[in-house]
């Protein structure tokens, strides 16, 4: 966002200045009533993932005279925290809203754009019509999913494309099974990124982390410092979803220290359990990203998992190229399903005034 709009962008909870209150076992966050952002007005993206309680601590810390603009896509998965809080919002009634449903001619050169649109609509794209920047390549097994989604990585889309592996995202809507993110992340890695006498290695549970690896952090750490590579600047907190490499590894104090993106993290032994690989990520953790070119995994998987929304979300994470590996069947289950988990929050009936019939 800072670099498409040529300004300052921030998450909420850096924005907030959050912190974390130890007796309480609660996020605070500095920026409140009794002390508003010195904002005149606030642009909210991707606010399908906003949850009900973060869109309240937003709301407290604005001035009554901000204007507040969001924008998202309430058919994307929901946010991982409490309540659906922008379907419920534009679902209301009561908050002026702007549907974008038009495709402008640039955008319906895409196949991307034009099979996430089908997609949404519950229609399957036309599997076999590998056109522009949407592919799908059939594969019946995991083994041979997972052997094609390596090469691909590896050696087809760097050589005959030019998109180098570290602009490639691996997407799959499970971590287990053949093609679930555990599987992948092993296999990738000794691809992308095979072992060596000069690269340290630190083994932590199930997974080894080794220099040069592509990571993810799981959960939010609000306390944790960081700062800039080459520079005197630093801060506080590193976010569930930032995805860094592997700088170095010191294999006496087995400290890790994680590059993102210029902020440089020194993770202890006991704060290992908040990396993961990130060679491939579900969905739901790609949700709010965007990558050049995104692989998605299709095969078996729990029904709650293999849903109209998940297959949307991974094939909007897409700027230039979108592939799809494993079975027709698969998709065709996934774009059919539109299963959607039900949540309760009373957010739509207060604003719409439906008061009397809530529960006390």
């Amino acid at each position: 966002l800072g670099e498409l709009c040529g300004t300052e962008a921030s998450t909420i909870h850096r924005l907030l200045e959050t912190g974390f209150d130890p007796h309480s076992g609660r996020l605070v966050f500095s920026h409140g009533e009794d002390d508003p952002l010195k904002a005149d007005a606030v642009i909210v993206d991707e606010t399908s993932m906003v949850d009900v309680p973060l869109m309240a601590a937003l709301l407290a810390a604005l001035r009554n005279d901000c204007r507040l603009v969001l924008v998202g896509d309430p058919d994307q998965l929901p946010s991982v925290g409490p309540g659906n809080l922008f379907g419920d919002l534009i679902r209301s009634g009561t908050v002026p809203t702007v549907r974008l449903t038009q495709i402008f001619r640039q955008a319906a050169q895409s196949a991307i754009v034009r099979n996430a649109h089908l997609v949404n609509a519950g229609e399957l794209p036309d599997l076999r019509k590998n056109d522009n920047d949407f592919f799908f390549l059939s594969r019946r097994d995991p083994q041979s999913a997972a052997e094609t989604i390596v090469d691909l990585c590896r050696r087809r889309l760097p050589e005959r494309m030019g998109i180098p592996a570290d602009q490639i995202q691996v997407l799959s809507p499970t971590r287990r099974r053949g093609t679930g993110t555990s599987a992948l992340n092993q296999a990738l890695q000794a691809a992308l990124n095979p072992p060596s006498e000069e690269k340290g290695e630190r083994r932590f549970g199930d997974t080894l982390f080794r220099e040069g690896d592509r990571v993810m952090q799981v959960k939010n750490n609000y306390d944790i410092l960081w700062r800039e590579d080459g520079g005197a600047a630093s801060g506080m907190g590193v976010f569930n979803g930032d995805i860094g490499r592997i700088q170095s590894i010191d294999p006496r104090g087995e400290c890790i220290t994680v590059d993102f993106e210029g902020r440089i993290v020194e993770y202890s032994p006991d704060m290992l359990g908040e990396l993961e690989p990130a060679y491939a990520v579900t969905v739901h953790k790609a949700q709010g990203s965007e990558y050049r070119a995104v692989i998605l995994a299709a095969l078996d998987g729990a029904p709650m998992l293999l849903t109209r929304g998940v297959l949307y979300t991974a094939i909007t994470r897409a700027r230039s190229l979108f592939i799809v590996v494993g079975e027709e069947s698969v998709v065709a289950r996934m774009v059919a399903n539109n299963r959607q988990t039900r949540r309760y929050s009373g957010l739509r009936a207060r604003l719409a005034g439906e008061t009397a019939s809530l529960p006390l």
